[in-house]
C-alpha cells in the first residue's frame, strides 16, 4: 500500500516533542484531509435541511445526503432503502433491541450473545431480556480466543429468537465465522445482529455474503466523521419493526390522535439527520475504496504479523487471542507482566506512542481472561512497519523503567 500519512494532517503534529505514532484506531480512527474537505466544503456551501425545503440549497443538501447513503450502501453490497443512518454503532444497536425486541421477543425466550462482545452489543440485549422477562445466554471461547462453536450449538435452541454477536473482537482481534453462525441461527429460526464496528473499516463486507439480518458500524473508526452510523437491515424484517423515534422525516401522516410512519429508511431516521457527517462518510467510502479494501486488509495483516511475532518474542508480554494473525483483524490486546496497562500506556505517550488502556467496554471478556484490563494497539492503513519497530522497542523501555 502507498503511504498515506501526508493525507492525515494529524499525524503530522508531536507529542511530548516526538512525532505522533497513533496505535488507536480500534477507538476511533484519524480523518483524511478528503474528509475533512468534503464536511467542511457542506457547511461552507450547502448547508440546509434536507428533504423537505423546495429551495435550490436544500435541494442540493439532500441530493449529496443521499448519494452519500448510495455510497454507503454499495460499499457493503446493500440497498439505499435498507441504510439507516444512525448517530453510531451503539444508536443502532439499541435501536434494534428495542424495535425488533418488541416484535420477537417474549417472557421465556432467549437471546444468544458471546462473551467477546462490546458492552453496546450486550448491555442493550440485557435491558430488552430484562423488560420482556427472556433468559439472555453467552457463549464462551477456547483458549486460543475463538468463539467455541460447539457451545454455540449447546446454546442455540428453538427458543433462540436473537443471536447478536461481533464479526471481530474489539478485545482478542478475533474474526468471527458469521455466516457459519447466521446458517445455525437460521436453522432455529432466529435473527442474527452483527457489531460490524471493528470489521467494516478493515476488510471487504458484503452483507448478502456474511447472511445476517442486521449489521452494524461507525463512520469514525473508518475514517469519518463522529456522530454518524449505519444500521442495514433486511427489507423484510424494516417493514415489520415499529420505530425506534419519533418525529421528523418518519413521519407520513399526523392527526391529533395517531399517525402514519414514512417509507424505509426515513421511518427510522427521526428528527434532522447529521448531513454533513454523512457527507463526510461518504468521502471515506471513496477514499476506502481508492485503496482497495483487499489491500487493507493485506496491510493491517502484515502489520499485525509483525507486532505479534515481536509481541511474542518478549518472556514478560502476555498476549490475548488468536495466534495466527489471519484469524485477526487490525488488534492486539497484551498486558505486561506484573505492571498496570495504565502504567505503560503513560510511558509511551512519553514517547509520542498513542495507545489504549482499559478494559474497551468488554468488562466480562477481562473477567473472563482473569485480568481487570489490558492494553490495546490497532492499526489502520495510515501505520507502517517503522512504527511497530518504534512501539516494540519503547515497551522494552517500559518494561526496564517498571518490570519486576
Amino acid at each position: 500500500m502507498r503511504n498515506v500519512c501526508d493525507d492525515f494532517p494529524v499525524l503530522q503534529r508531536e507529542v511530548s516533542g516526538r512525532p505522533l505514532i497513533y496505535l488507536d484506531s480500534g477507538a476511533t480512527s484519524q480523518k483524511p484531509k478528503q474528509v475533512i474537505e468534503a464536511v467542511a466544503r457542506f457547511y461552507r456551501e450547502t448547508n440546509a435541511n434536507v428533504h423537505r425545503g423546495l429551495y435550490q440549497l436544500a435541494v442540493e443538501a439532500t441530493e449529496l445526503y443521499e448519494e452519500a447513503r448510495g455510497r454507503v450502501a454499495a460499499f457493503i453490497g446493500a440497498h439505499p432503502e435498507e441504510t439507516i443512518f444512525t448517530r453510531g454503532t451503539t444508536e443502532a444497536l439499541n435501536l434494534l433491541a428495542y424495535s425488533l425486541g418488541e416484535i420477537r421477543v417474549g417472557p421465556g425466550d432467549e437471546i444468544l450473545v458471546t462473551v467477546m462482545e462490546h458492552h453496546a452489543n450486550l448491555v442493550p440485549w440485557q435491558v430488552l431480556s430484562q423488560r420482556k422477562g427472556a433468559i439472555l445466554r453467552a457463549v464462551g471461547i477456547t483458549s486460543e480466543g475463538e468463539l467455541d462453536l460447539e457451545d454455540f450449538r449447546r446454546k442455540l435452541t428453538s427458543r433462540t429468537r436473537i443471536v447478536a454477536v461481533t464479526h471481530v473482537s474489539n478485545v482478542l482481534g478475533t474474526v468471527n465465522p458469521i455466516p457459519e453462525i447466521a446458517e445455525m441461527a437460521h436453522g432455529v429460526g432466529a435473527v442474527v445482529v452483527v457489531d460490524a464496528a471493528q470489521s467494516v473499516p478493515h476488510m471487504e463486507v458484503k452483507v448478502r455474503e456474511l447472511g445476517c439480518d442486521f449489521l452494524a458500524f461507525s463512520g469514525h473508526k473508518m475514517l469519518g466523521p463522529m456522530g454518524i452510523g449505519v444500521l442495514w437491515g433486511r427489507r423484510e424484517h424494516l417493514e415489520e419493526m415499529p420505530p425506534f423515534l419519533t418525529g421528523g422525516e418518519m413521519i407520513r401522516e399526523v392527526w391529533i390522535d395517531r399517525a402514519t410512519w414514512n417509507d424505509l429508511p426515513y421511518k427510522f431516521e427521526a428528527g434532522t439527520p447529521p448531513v454533513a457527517q454523512a457527507v463526510g462518510l461518504g468521502a471515506a467510502v471513496d477514499y476506502l475504496q481508492g485503496l482497495g479494501m483487499e489491500e487493507v486488509r493485506r496491510h493491517e495483516e502484515r502489520l499485525v504479523a509483525e507486532a505479534l511475532e515481536g509481541l511474542l518474542a518478549r518472556d514478560y508480554v502476555e498476549v490475548y487471542g488468536p495466534r495466527d494473525p489471519g484469524k485477526r483483524g487490525g488488534v492486539l490486546a497484551f498486558n505486561l507482566r506484573g505492571v498496570h496497562p495504565h502504567d505503560v500506556a503513560t510511558l509511551l505517550d512519553q514517547e509520542g506512542i498513542a495507545i489504549r488502556a482499559g478494559h474497551h467496554c468488554a468488562q466480562p471478556l477481562h473477567r473472563l481472561l482473569g485480568v481487570p484490563a489490558s492494553c490495546r494497539v490497532s492499526f489502520y492503513v495510515y501505520n507502517t512497519r517503522e512504527e511497530i519497530e518504534a512501539f516494540l522497542s519503547a515497551l522494552d523501555r517500559v518494561w526496564e523503567a517498571l518490570g519486576k
